[in-house]
């Protein structure tokens, strides 16, 4: 795991968001499901979504809903992100379910977000919904999926 000095010198776009073990990820839209979707022998039919109105996001009991975080990001190649909630959503019942980011990897991220409280819960773009700790991998190659931005 990477510490504040060594965060800064790899992701100088989120300086103001280091933490002690690190990256805060702030919340920039709210998407809610609008239709069915499948993973059938790998092949991805993901779903229609629709973004909510904002900046504050009401998020609705026993609802799942997908977020996406306010910057693109970079994984430099030879490090790897994994996603934490922010312990004040697991606090309130809300959860933050992510994968994990790949060496090289660049583009938008998206985080599924579930409310498990009896009661709505509301959030507002630019609060901070995950952490993002990044850590060495050694013998890596870099990302090239279906998700990579140009």
């Amino acid at each position: 795991m990477l510490g504040e000095k060594e965060l800064i010198k790899l992701f100088p776009d989120f300086a103001e968001l280091v933490q002690p073990s690190g990256i805060d990820l702030a919340l920039d839209e709210v998407f809610i499901q609008k239709s069915s979707g499948s993973l059938i022998d790998n092949e991805k039919n993901l779903p229609d979504i629709e973004p909510l109105d904002g900046p504050i996001y009401t998020l609705k009991s026993k609802t799942a809903y997908l977020a996406t975080i306010d910057r693109k990001i970079k994984i430099p190649k030879g490090y790897g992100m994994l996603y934490k909630p922010r312990s004040t959503l697991l606090r309130s019942f809300v959860s933050v379910q992510t994968a994990v980011g790949d060496p090289g990897f660049f583009g938008t991220l998206m985080f599924l977000i579930y409310n498990h409280g009896d009661y709505d819960y509301q959030i507002k773009k630019g609060d901070r919904i995950a952490q993002g700790v990044v850590f060495e991998v050694k013998g890596s190659g870099e990302y090239k999926g279906s998700y990579q931005e140009e």
